[in-house]
């Protein structure tokens, strides 16, 4: 299930930030002073969540409306407006490249991934949130009332298979983390959306109870392994 919502309520923050936080903390990888770039920071929340926790982060939000936004909320954050698969910054910068409900809406994946092993580390990690395709695809059909209105902005929708070979085309070592996504603000969107019908399937099938296969939303570490050299003759 997509948490970004083309027309939220002023007060809403995009995507479920207590499951994303979660998240990054079961992670392990959030110490001080590492260098850290979120794809996708919207109003710049968890950008300074981070900031706030000693770690050296910047952002990139394709919507200069919400660059704005995060700079009015949080003057002292680094984030900047972009769009388009290149990642404006020099090879291995990043110990860490985060994005939240962003993948799915990157038609080129490869040329994303591509990127996005430039800028890190030897060895750094990309951590993800993602919808999966079987389940969103049946949400947004009922949220839009159409089988095609949504697809041009979910263009990268992938199952847990298609993403775990796509990672690995591109040299990651992929792990899928078990992590509850049915927070307050996950109850709210599928009232919301899909009112008394949503909230009644909701109570009878919890999504955080299903295999990992199944979940509405993935969320997955993958680390840029280095490459292999060749041994000198």
């Amino acid at each position: 299930m997509s948490e970004r919502d083309p027309a939220p309520s002023a007060d809403m923050e995009f995507g479920n930030l207590d499951a994303n936080v979660r998240f990054l903390d079961q992670s392990g990888l959030l110490q001080p002073r590492k260098r850290v770039l979120e794809i996708g920071s919207g109003r710049g929340t968890l950008l300074h969540l981070l900031q706030s926790r000693g770690l050296d982060v910047v952002g990139l939000e394709a919507s200069p409306e919400r660059v704005a936004e995060a700079r009015v909320r949080f003057p002292d954050i680094a984030i900047q407006q972009t769009s388009g698969a290149a990642l404006p910054f020099p090879a291995s910068t990043f110990d860490l490249v985060l994005s939240f409900d962003v993948f799915e809406h990157i038609c080129d994946s490869d040329a994303h991934l591509v990127e996005v092993t430039r800028v890190l580390r030897p060895g750094g990690w990309y951590l993800l949130q993602t919808p999966n395709k079987w389940t969103n695809t049946i949400f947004e059909t009922i949220r839009w009332r159409s089988f095609t209105r949504w697809r041009k902005a979910h263009c990268a929708l992938h199952t847990y298979g298609q993403l775990a070979r796509r990672f690995g085309r591109h040299g990651f070592e992929v792990t899928f983390d078990d992590v509850p996504v049915v927070t307050p603000f996950f109850r709210e969107k599928v009232r919301r959306h899909l009112g008394g019908v949503g909230t009644a399937a909701l109570a009878m099938i919890n999504p955080d109870r299903l295999p990992l296969r199944l979940r509405t939303n993935f969320y997955v570490r993958a680390r840029s392994t280095p490459a292999v050299l060749p041994t000198p003759p």
